[in-house]
């Protein structure tokens, strides 16, 4: 799992009930739009989110309409297991390889 989908996955993880559209999502995982929007779609081809579009008239708004995104309740224990895996993958690299994975040395 690349680093950017775990940056996704935690962002949607700190309130997995809330929905949230793309900009939220992006400035909660620092990462840009045009990241994001693909790993959305394949969670969400996946199953692990639902999304929908916003029922406000975008003239009205003044903006394009919002897709909201939440993790399905599938997808919350997939996105926690999933974390879990990578950071244990993670924590075993630096101890067998400490200049590799950030990890000190090197």
């Amino acid at each position: 799992m690349t680093l950017p989908t775990q940056l996704v996955l935690r962002a949607l993880l700190e309130n997995p009930t809330e929905e949230l559209y793309g900009l939220q999502v992006s400035s909660r995982a620092e990462l840009p739009s045009g990241t994001i929007h693909p790993i959305l779609a394949r969670l969400e081809s996946v199953g692990w989110l639902e999304s929908r579009w916003e029922d406000a008239d975008p003239h009205e708004q003044g903006r394009p309409r919002r897709r909201y995104y939440r993790l399905s309740s599938d997808g919350v224990i997939q996105a926690r297991d999933a974390l879990a895996r990578a950071t244990a993958g993670r924590s075993a690299l630096r101890s067998l390889r400490p200049g590799l994975a950030g990890g000190s040395g090197a």
